[in-house]
């Protein structure tokens, strides 16, 4: 069986004190932009916000920035993701996250983004902009647990 060393001080962003940390600030950034945009759209659906908008109206208008938040999010993440491989890939809560975060995209993309656009204010579509917010939310969470575990 063939043995991979991998030395974390060999990657730029380990050897520069301002490279990780402005990284995670606009990984972080994007993520609070994209989750935020998002959350709009799921508490309209639900009737907690904006009731003087249409859900699909929304969406409409926030899909250009959760996109671009979540493109710079998953690049960023790839990229902190080099810093320390294996620490990452050994830990619970950052394998949580990238299936969440996949399981979330998919979501969004598909069941969440028919519901938004149809407008419907049911038990369903409540159901569906509920399980967004909650889906969204454990991903935040994964995050801030990987540091302390």
């Amino acid at each position: 069986m063939m043995q991979i060393d991998f030395d974390p001080g060999a990657n730029p962003l380990n050897n520069n004190e301002w490279a990780f940390p402005l990284l995670e600030c606009i990984h972080i950034s994007m993520f609070a932009m994209s989750i935020g945009t998002i959350a709009l759209v799921d508490l309209r659906i639900l009737g907690l916000a904006m009731r003087h908008q249409k859900p699909s109206q929304l969406l409409k208008d926030t899909w250009t920035w959760t996109l671009v938040g979540l493109v710079i999010v998953i690049m960023s993440g790839i990229t902190i993701f080099t810093t320390d491989p294996l620490r990452y890939y050994y830990n619970w809560a950052f394998r949580y996250k990238v299936i969440a975060l996949t399981c979330a995209v998919i979501y969004h993309y598909t069941i969440r983004n028919r519901v938004a656009a149809s407008d419907s204010e049911s038990f369903g579509a409540r159901l569906v902009a509920l399980f967004s917010l909650v889906l969204w939310i454990s991903i935040v969470f994964a995050g801030l647990f990987y540091a302390f575990t």
